[in-house]
């Protein structure tokens, strides 16, 4: 390990300060926005715009790196967040603010594009897993430093605004003067949905569910807040706890999910949570009940994103991991854009409460849906399925696909490919290019060079 961070730390802190930014916009604006006088619908529309720039940055940014380079895209997109950071307070307007979340949204997404695949160039192939691990535990850490730095400052003023501005400029000295050099850009091969869909039914409704969970979490809690009468301390706790609670809860989770049915620990997680929030939504409990209750849910709602991602994997061969990862994270995504806009709703509808009833909501409907889908067929032997790994709602299917691989290291097996599909119509699938009907999924990056491919499946 510390090997991996000697080799690494100029990326690590990087993304930690990158990280520590973003973290504070996201909590910083749904108070400012209740200091403005901005309604719920018009927070909400603010906050689902984050996950339309992020989707779209998603797409686009393989094609920007591969046509003027990593550190150019770097760059250009670092400048952008930092100028779009500190204008919000110069234009308090909801449909201003609402563009330049989009513009945030796309530049994240592009700068995460590229530093996991510098990251993934600089790592070997026997440090490339714990390189990739310890850089989502980071961006947990950032998050959670974060919430800390709200208590700075007055939310009301403008120097909020200038923090994250200036960590967002200071995270990209230690990057871009690294003496890594910038890694190659490839391409994967494409994965229709449709496809992706007869494979894992569970892995694609999931993720969507999972999608909307994730985004009015993060994007609505703060505006939650405000609406319910926190204090901005009281706030940054609150969001805090789900973070934290994501970070804590991974490694039992994924320790239990090696060794058992995955669907069924989808259905209970997915159970608990409907139950906790329904419960929340119909009471107000006092503030540290509160904070143990966000503890659990940050503990529920992100694991199941690994969980449903692993899910999927083991009934994928090595060779079409990373693009049904890209197809995943594209659903999420599509899930995140309406997660917020229908929290907003339920919560104008129903007051405050509406926003644990969204969750508790989905959370059902998740519970619901994995175990219908029991019924359908018997799950994997143990030996036949992949190790879980943590992974964030953040990371790109360039991480994703890395970190996956690793977990096959030592079987000499993909443990993917003697499962079955999950659906019988599956044996008939039609070829990985075809197109006729499906949608494909987006095409992530590839940075790892040939000569660092491992034998056992393609360069990552």
């Amino acid at each position: 390990m510390v090997r991996v961070i000697g080799s690494t730390w100029p990326l690590l802190l990087g993304v930690m300060l990158l990280m520590v930014g973003n973290g504070m916009q996201g909590t910083l604006l749904g108070i400012r926005g209740a200091i403005e006088g901005f309604s719920t619908s018009e927070m909400s529309v603010v906050m689902s715009a984050y996950f339309v720039g992020f989707l779209g940055g998603s797409r686009l940014a393989p094609w920007m790196i591969r046509r003027v380079g990593h550190v150019r895209v770097f760059a250009a997109l670092g400048s952008l967040i930092s100028a779009t950071l500190v204008l919000y307070p110069v234009f308090p307007e909801w449909t201003a603010w609402t563009a330049m979340r989009i513009v945030i949204g796309f530049c994240f997404s592009g700068v995460y594009v590229t530093a996991e695949s510098w990251l993934n160039n600089t790592a070997t192939n026997e440090t490339r897993g714990k390189a990739l691990s310890l850089y989502m535990i980071v961006q947990m850490v950032g998050i959670v430093a974060a919430q800390a730095l709200l208590n700075a400052g007055d939310p009301s003023g403008f120097i909020l605004f200038v923090i994250p501005s200036v960590l967002v400029s200071l995270a990209f000295t230690p990057i871009l003067l690294s003496v890594t050099p910038a890694p190659v850009f490839g391409t994967i091969r494409r994965l229709s949905f449709r496809k992706l869909y007869r494979i894992s039914p569970l892995g694609c409704i999931g993720m969507f569910i999972v999608g909307g969970i994730y985004s009015a979490m993060f994007g609505m809690a703060a505006v939650w807040g405000a609406l319910q009468g926190l204090s901005v301390p009281e706030i940054s706790i609150f969001i805090g706890a789900m973070y934290l609670g994501g970070l804590l809860f991974q490694f039992p989770i994924g320790h239990a999910s090696d060794r058992m049915d995955r669907r069924k620990l989808i259905l209970g997680l997915s159970a608990v949570g409907a139950v906790l929030m329904l419960f929340t939504s119909m009471v107000e409990p006092p503030f540290m009940l509160l904070v143990v209750l966000s503890l659990l849910l940050g503990g529920i709602a992100n694991p199941l994103y690994s969980l449903l991602i692993a899910y999927t994997n083991d009934y994928m061969g090595v060779e079409d991991m990373a693009s049904a990862s890209a197809g995943l994270l594209f659903i999420n995504g599509l899930g995140a854009i309406a997660g917020p806009l229908l929290t907003g709703l339920l919560m104008e509808e129903f007051g405050p409460g509406g926003f644990f009833l969204f969750i508790a909501v989905l959370m059902a409907v998740l519970a619901a849906y994995a175990a219908w889908r029991m019924t359908r067929r018997p799950a994997p032997a143990a030996e036949e399925t992949g190790s879980f790994v943590p992974i964030t709602p953040v990371a790109s299917a360039l991480a994703v696909d890395v970190v996956m691989g690793e977990r096959d290291d030592g079987d000499g097996d993909d443990g993917g490919d003697s499962a079955e599909p999950e659906d019988a119509e599956a044996e008939d699938a039609e070829p990985e290019n075809a197109g006729a009907g499906g949608v494909e999924a987006e095409e992530p990056a590839d940075p790892a060079p040939q000569t660092d491919a491992r034998p056992d499946r393609p360069a990552p």
